[in-house]
């Protein structure tokens, strides 16, 4: 939160117009600024996802009326919704959609929660697509007029209208989400603080953003101690920090040191002695290229290059499922599809060579063309 802060400053006097979200329902975004007069140019913004489930569901609740009634079904009122689990990361989704629609704002800097949540949210857009695609196909949906006559013919009810109307609805809102978290300019930036713990934590947050995609422009090492102390255990903490770090700046690049302030920054005096810098330039794209083994036409074969930095071997799994690969790497799966030539392939091995995992693919002939 610290960190998203004094980003968020930084944009502001650097003549960006900034808005900084978080959903932290304890508001300690609002203490770590110092208020809301902290810059001129920076909008502070806590979302309140009780609302927006509240709404959400009483307009859901309005456009199945008829058939709730058919149900006999009691309808709810307002005052009895308490927000449900995941509320919150849909309110974020719609916070960064919103964002991006508004375009009064040049820079839009999110205090996400913890790495292992952080991913699961960034992630939600895609998954949540994809279950919508399975479950009610787009062009499914070019058969609406058909579909009492379907009903009688199949003697089973047909999905009504209303059901595909809001799921084409969530379909846009979910991919104007996506669209912000996979476009050009976005980058994560990571907040860990130097020391075993911080180390493993941050090893897995770079498999779990590469396996998705996502791109890092800064680490900052967070709450670092003077190198100098009489303090005997002050000394032994700070030689443990040293050490981590000497191994991120060899690592991880770019690496950012912050300064143990003595206390919880609090206020623009305090954020701008941290030094913390404002989003540079977005890193270019993480890419999965497809290249093709030097073989005879017999032996043909092709490779995916998928970078997955942190990963270790045992914890790596994948499952060809027709057209898509499930890629597990630790705590972390993502469904993708294939690229277009490797779907009339065979998936003939896997390995993890330097933080890339490599798929071997061969031509299946009775799905590749002939003579070609």
């Amino acid at each position: 939160t610290t960190a998203a802060a004094g980003t968020a400053l930084a944009a502001a006097r650097s003549g960006h117009r900034t808005l900084v979200l978080s959903a932290d329902r304890t508001d300690t975004l609002d203490a770590v600024l110092g208020g809301q007069d902290t810059h001129p140019g920076l909008t502070a913004r806590r979302l309140a996802p009780a609302t927006h489930f509240r709404d959400d569901l009483l307009a859901l609740q309005e456009r199945a009326a008829s058939a709730l009634d058919l149900l006999g079904a009691e309808r709810l009122d307002g005052e009895e919704l308490t927000p449900l689990p995941g509320s919150g990361e849909l309110a974020l989704l719609r916070a960064l959609r919103d964002a991006a629609r508004e375009g009064a704002h040049d820079t839009v800097v999110v205090d996400l929660p913890p790495t292992p949540e952080a991913l699961a949210v960034l992630a939600l857009p895609e998954q949540l697509r994809r279950y919508l695609r399975r479950l009610l196909p787009p062009e499914r949906q070019a058969a609406r007029a058909l579909r009492p006559m379907l009903g009688r013919l199949a003697g089973v009810p047909m999905p009504a209208a209303w059901l595909y109307e809001s799921a084409a609805r969530l379909e846009g809102e979910l991919a104007a989400a996506q669209a912000v978290i996979e476009a050009p300019a976005t980058t994560v930036r990571l907040v860990a603080e130097p020391g075993p713990a911080g180390a493993d934590a941050l090893a897995s947050a770079a498999t779990g953003l590469a396996l998705q995609g996502l791109r890092t422009d800064l680490l900052i090492a967070n709450r670092v101690l003077p190198d100098t102390s009489a303090d005997t255990w002050l000394a032994a903490l700070s030689a443990q920090q040293r050490k981590t770090l000497d191994e991120w700046e060899t690592a991880y690049e770019p690496v950012l040191t912050v300064r143990h302030l003595g206390h919880d920054p609090r206020g623009a005096a305090d954020l701008a002695a941290l030094g913390l810098p404002a989003p540079a330039a977005a890193p270019a794209p993480v890419e999965w290229p497809v290249t093709e083994a030097p073989a005879d036409e017999q032996d043909r074969a092709y490779t995916w290059h998928i970078p997955l930095p942190g990963a270790v071997r045992e914890q790596l799994g994948l499952i060809r499922r027709g057209d898509e690969l499930v890629i597990t790497a630790g705590a972390f799966r993502r469904i993708v599809t294939l690229p277009s030539a490797l779907r009339r392939c065979s998936v003939a091995g896997a390995g993890l060579r330097e933080g890339e995992l490599r798929v071997r693919f061969t031509p299946d002939p009775g799905l590749w063309p002939e003579g070609r």
